[in-house]
């Protein structure tokens, strides 16, 4: 297990450290993308699995959140967050999962994301208990109230394990070996070390208008 984890930070970081420049638009299967599933989600939508605690997905979150507003109306942007880095228990990734569904829920999302990125990458602190993780996400903007009495809600517990089925699902079909990773209504797999290193939001963006209007 130890060295499943091992693997997953280096292959987190690698987004940060390679990148193949291409041609604006030509983007190809096996270069570009990957193909993981026959049929697509019959909704459009851009599925990122995450950890709070890998570096890229730290590099990555601008681009994530700058997508989502440009994307089409009716278009829904997912943020899965993993449980299986290294860095921390099992039980504090849980907690941040949960965290991260109750912001969603409250329309704090971005500002709560945010704020424990930071937390880990930036203040270079840990959570060593839920209630590190409380104190920070209040601080962001949930209301201490509500969130004692929401956090650990039927439906913020439903959505986690929502959210660690796919996890578990993508995992053993071996579409999820590393974080982030991006598909793309449900069928295409974006290869991050294809994004253009120049201008890499850019080329993000391009990819991902490009794969939503495939079948």
């Amino acid at each position: 297990m130890f060295k499943v984890f091992a693997k997953s930070m280096v292959l987190c970081a690698s987004l940060a450290l390679t990148a193949f420049s291409h041609a604006a638009g030509s983007y190809l299967e096996g270069t570009h993308y990957e193909v993981v599933a026959e049929q697509a989600t019959t909704k459009p939508e851009v599925k990122e699995f995450f950890s709070f605690y890998c570096p890229a997905c730290f590099a990555f979150d601008p681009y994530v959140n700058s997508l989502e507003k440009s994307l089409p109306d009716g278009t829904v942007v997912k943020k899965y967050h993993v449980d299986f880095m290294g860095a921390a228990s099992k039980e504090i990734q849980s907690q941040l999962t949960q965290v991260l569904v109750l912001a969603k829920a409250k329309g704090k999302g971005a500002e709560v994301g945010q704020a424990l990125f930071n937390h880990i990458h930036v203040k270079r602190q840990p959570f060593a208990s839920a209630e590190d993780i409380r104190l920070v996400a209040t601080a962001a903007g949930i209301d201490p109230a509500i969130y004692d009495k929401e956090i650990n809600s039927f439906a913020v517990k439903s959505q986690t394990k929502l959210m660690q089925k796919e996890q578990e699902q993508f995992s053993k079909s071996k579409v999820l070996n590393s974080v982030p990773t991006i598909i793309v209504n449900g069928r295409y797999k974006i290869i991050n070390q294809s994004l253009d290193k120049t201008n890499t939001e850019q080329d993000f963006k391009a990819l991902v208008q490009h794969l939503l209007a495939k079948p």
